[in-house]
């Protein structure tokens, strides 16, 4: 049980410490996290097109109703 509190106590007093830290995101942050956006974006459009929905036609087809 101890063991437990202090690991609470641990992970709380890290989240603390980052949440008031004045320094922002480098650039190597910044452009990690685009990175993984887009991997991200590639992984759901492959999974949509392994499941049959072609997205790409579907936009075009919805966007040429107008």
């Amino acid at each position: 049980m101890q063991t437990l509190y202090l690991l609470i106590w641990a992970v709380s007093a890290r989240v603390r410490a980052v949440a008031t830290a004045s320094d922002g995101f480098t650039t190597a942050e910044l452009l990690g996290n685009a990175a993984l956006a887009i991997v991200a974006l590639i992984a759901i459009w492959g999974a949509l097109r392994l499941l049959g929905i072609n997205v790409i036609n579907d936009i075009s087809t919805k966007l040429s109703q107008f």
